[in-house]
């Protein structure tokens, strides 16, 4: 898989940043990642954590399949131990690298360190011929805070 950052104002402008030695069956994107919370982790592609935005604000995880993707379910796990916040979430996919994104979910969850500190969304979806697929995070909602975001799995299946 290889790993890019791109940018939340322009999307389709990336920069190649990681490359692994796995198959390139897709690319991955990411607007920032916080040293030792690589998506990777996230992914279950590797051992850790899970993924942390390397900034406050929002964030863009995208997925660009080599090849279109059938896809049936999608899981997601927030962890948010230290900071009460509305964190919002808006999953979206396209046939086609360029193409207008069609939304599949947008969610809003209250964390508070003293009660909800884990969100989990278990997705059971039918979609075919799937080559993007996007993951966009507002981690405050508040005007007031910026909260940063993070992942702690996410399952495509």
């Amino acid at each position: 898989m290889q790993k890019i950052l791109i940018s939340l104002k322009d999307p389709e402008t990336t920069e190649r940043s990681k490359s692994s030695s796995m198959e390139h069956i897709a690319s991955l994107g990411v607007t920032s990642e916080a040293p030792g919370f690589p998506i990777e982790s996230a992914l279950g592609l590797e051992d850790g954590p899970g993924w942390r935005a390397g900034e406050p604000g929002e964030q863009l995880i995208r997925i660009v399949f080599g090849e279109p993707q059938d896809i049936h379910r999608i899981e997601l796990e927030f962890h948010e131990t230290d900071q009460e916040r509305t964190q919002e979430f808006v999953l979206r996919w396209a046939p086609k690298e360029g193409q207008a994104l069609t939304e599949i979910r947008r969610q809003q969850w209250n964390f508070s360190p003293s009660g909800s500190t884990t969100e989990f969304e278990d997705y059971l979806l039918n979609l075919s011929e799937v080559r993007v697929l996007e993951l966009f995070i507002r981690p405050d909602i508040s005007i007031t805070t910026k909260g940063v975001a993070s992942l702690a799995r996410c399952r495509v299946n």
